[in-house]
């Protein structure tokens, strides 16, 4: 039966159409509500935040190279003057699939179509020190709180005397070896050897270590041998200290532990070493593969709901080469979001579903300025030209004129100063818990 514990989230439009909810306005859920857009569905967007967040660049934010805003964009604006498009915030708590209702902090709604693009979050592998102490990147919030941890520490580190105890403050320790943690150790090299210096010259930056940590046998293990080794030789040429085969044991805020070498004293452990999909309550247990995953069949729909449907990082699809399933990347949620778009439409018009095949366009990683690897399907390259197309790339997949216009003008500063200009600590303002009281009541503050 129904849960009628909840009421309906209101003033939604009805239109008179088959409903399609969309979980998660990432790159799939996006996709698919742009794809929609004027066609024969009711569309509702569902996203705990009213902004679309470019997770490529998190890194850029989180080393004062780009402002958060230059990398997010409202979601209302995206479908301005689109009249089957609504969208809410809200925070999905389950599904009742079987009377095809979905429950969120704001009430119910009930679809024709649901699909879950609610993407990952951060895997700490079942370190509870590690998840309390660390810094992970998921959101642009978490990159700007990155940004203002590490600028705070050099600002408490120049007020230290002894060089011995500012180690802590400024080493920078990096876990994961994929394309977000050697893009993140490069770019804070960067700033190190370039950019710091400049702005706290009583500090010897020379004592400063930026180690990248990684369990596996090579950085950006889904990438050529060429790319991965490449990788490296920049790293090592930047300064960066890489560590492969290497394992965290456990971190307490102040000293990282590893297995098999010695211990580093940092406050900064930034954590890029996995991922873990987002769940929901609402489904079966069988619905989920070992790692977490939402099993799902070639139109990415679950077996026993047929018209519930998962896409990107949230789903695993065991077909062909990818039985373990697809990579965790952008390319994927953007295809698998088109393929459905065309399936429902499909569905429709009473038209067989087109199963989805994943065309791997290539993957792509930056170190640094003029060092980036690039693996296409028919082409292997380095250095500068790599850079370039990395530039390229991430520049058109921008959201909106405005955001590459700003984000082009920083590149291009930043390239030519060598020097960004946004290392500003911004802190909250502290809030008194009686004066918080008033806030929510509505009176004046004292």
């Amino acid at each position: 039966m129904p849960d009628h514990s909840y009421k309906a989230i209101p003033n939604l439009p009805q239109l008179g159409l088959p409903k399609v909810v969309i979980v998660g306005a990432g790159f799939a859920g996006l996709k698919l509500a742009r794809s929609l857009r004027n066609k024969s569905f009711q569309v509702i967007l569902l996203d705990k935040n009213n902004f679309h967040q470019f997770q490529p660049l998190f890194y850029q934010v989180a080393t004062a190279g780009l402002e958060p805003s230059a990398i997010s964009f409202p979601l209302r604006k995206i479908f301005h003057n689109t009249k089957n498009v609504s969208f809410r915030m809200a925070e999905v708590i389950r599904v009742d699939k079987d009377n095809k209702r979905l429950f969120t902090d704001i009430g119910y709604i009930d679809y024709d179509f649901l699909v879950l693009s609610m993407g990952a979050d951060t895997n700490y592998f079942g370190s509870k020190n590690i998840e309390y102490f660390s810094s992970p990147m998921k959101s642009v919030s978490e990159a700007l709180y990155i940004r203002n941890k590490i600028i705070s520490n050099y600002e408490k580190a120049i007020t230290i005397e002894k060089m011995e105890n500012r180690k802590s403050l400024m080493n920078v320790v990096i876990v994961g070896g994929g394309p977000t943690g050697v893009e993140l150790a490069g770019a804070m090299a960067e700033l190190r050897n370039n950019v710091f210096p400049k702005d706290y010259p009583e500090l010897s930056f020379k004592n400063m270590k930026v180690v990248l940590i990684e369990a596996g046998s090579s950085l950006l293990a889904a990438m050529s041998s060429e790319a991965q080794q490449k990788a490296m030789d920049y790293l090592v040429k930047l300064g960066v200290e890489v560590y492969t085969h290497t394992r965290v044991l456990d971190y307490d805020g102040k000293v990282v532990l590893l297995e098999g070498k010695e211990s580093i004293e940092t406050q900064t452990l930034l954590w890029a070493a996995g991922i873990k999909p987002n769940k929901i309550d609402g489904l079966r247990p069988e619905n989920y593969s070992g790692n977490g995953r939402i099993m799902v069949d070639e139109f990415n729909r679950i077996p026993d709901a047929h018209n519930l449907f998962v896409l990107g990082d949230q789903c695993l699809m065991p077909t062909g080469n990818f039985l373990k399933g697809h990579p965790q990347v952008a390319q994927v949620a953007i295809q698998q979001a088109r393929n459905l778009a065309d399936n429902l439409l499909a569905i429709s018009k009473g038209k067989e579903m087109r199963p989805f095949s994943y065309k791997d366009l290539g993957s792509m990683a930056t170190v640094g300025r003029k060092l980036a690897v690039v693996d296409l399907p028919f082409l292997r390259f380095q250095g500068t030209l790599a850079w370039l197309t990395w530039l390229f790339v991430h520049l058109m997949a921008i959201l909106g004129v405005k955001n590459r216009l700003f984000i082009f003008l920083d590149w291009s500063w930043n390239y030519l100063s060598f020097d960004p200009s946004l290392r500003l600590l911004i802190k909250p303002k502290y809030v008194r818990a009686s004066e918080r009281k008033e806030l929510i009541e509505g009176k004046s503050m004292s």
